[in-house]
């Protein structure tokens, strides 16, 4: 059975990428364009990982993940953000991974694999 991976971004180009390349390594790869929509997503699906933007506009993934965790603890929570500045924000260290934004997926990718296979 494929992992399934939810991704939750306000970047349409980044959406379309990550889904596209996640799903050639294997997975099966929703997306969302906001907090809101990945909440309904949630109610409807089990994910085994959620990549999770920081700065969106509405609510933003610190929130989203302090939502998501109190539905949900058991699925792997990747923070992917362009900014850095994030990982020293104590809210931040409740995200099983921190990656910062590259047009290289390679680190995205090694730490799903490390989380959840």
């Amino acid at each position: 059975m494929k992992k399934r991976i939810l991704v939750v971004d306000d970047e349409k180009n980044l959406r379309i990428l990550y889904e596209e390349e996640l799903q050639e390594e294997g997975y099966e790869v929703n997306i969302a364009d906001s907090a809101e929509t990945a909440f309904k997503l949630l109610d409807a699906n089990i994910y085994d990982a959620i990549v999770l933007d920081i700065q969106m506009p509405g609510m933003n993934g610190l929130e989203a993940m302090g939502h998501i965790l109190h539905r949900n603890r058991k699925q792997a929570i990747i923070l992917n953000t362009a900014y850095s500045q994030f990982k020293d924000d104590f809210e931040s260290w409740s995200a099983d991974a921190y990656v910062v934004k590259s047009s290289d997926l390679t680190e995205l990718k090694d730490k799903i694999k490390e989380l959840i296979g």
